[in-house]
């Protein structure tokens, strides 16, 4: 799995974080993650979705973080905040970290139940982080088609996260309802 995966996700890493070097410890995370995962006795059907969906999630924990110490950071003077050694993000606790295994994994199934091409739209948006013109260039199709299928898995994806009961979803999924197709 690493000798197939690890180039690719570390351009992908590389292209969202603009650091080779960060990039690289994030993507020795991410296929941590998802061996710990395999060994845990997880049935992974796609490792390759797996790790791009792990990386995500670090990239964002990665912001949340930066944010959240520059917000510390701005109301002590004394620039103490996250970066003690006893900080740790609640994903890291036990439960979080089995409720989460089980959202990718329901997740992994809806994005693997859409129709062909819905799916491979999906994949090319959100894991190889190509445009709308390019995925419509590449597959043959209008943009017009892209954003349309786009907006199915969305609307799978955000129905899969409701039903699970995740509580950021009320709140983002008013949007996905409006129609409005995701904007890149």
């Amino acid at each position: 799995m690493f000798e197939r995966h690890y180039r690719e996700l570390h351009n992908f890493l590389t292209g969202r974080l603009k650091d080779r070097e960060l990039a690289a410890d994030l993507a020795q995370e991410c296929f941590l993650r998802v061996l710990a995962m395999q060994q845990g006795g997880e049935q992974i059907a796609d490792p390759r979705a797996l790790l791009y969906r792990v990386a995500n999630n670090l990239i964002i924990d990665r912001h949340r973080r930066a944010v959240t110490h520059n917000e510390v950071a701005l109301d002590d003077n004394e620039g103490v905040g996250l970066e003690d050694s006893s900080y740790a993000p609640s994903a890291w606790e036990p439960e979080a970290a089995a409720m989460s295994a089980q959202g990718v994994a329901a997740l992994l199934a809806t994005i693997d139940a859409l129709p062909i091409r819905c799916r491979e739209v999906f994949i090319l948006f959100k894991f190889d982080g190509l445009s709308y013109a390019e995925i419509g260039e590449r597959m043959g199709i209008s943009v017009r088609t892209v954003e349309m299928q786009l907006q199915i898995a969305m609307a799978a994806c955000w129905d899969c996260l409701e039903r699970l009961g995740d509580p950021q979803v009320s709140r983002r999924s008013r949007g996905r309802r409006s129609g409005k197709a995701p904007v890149r």
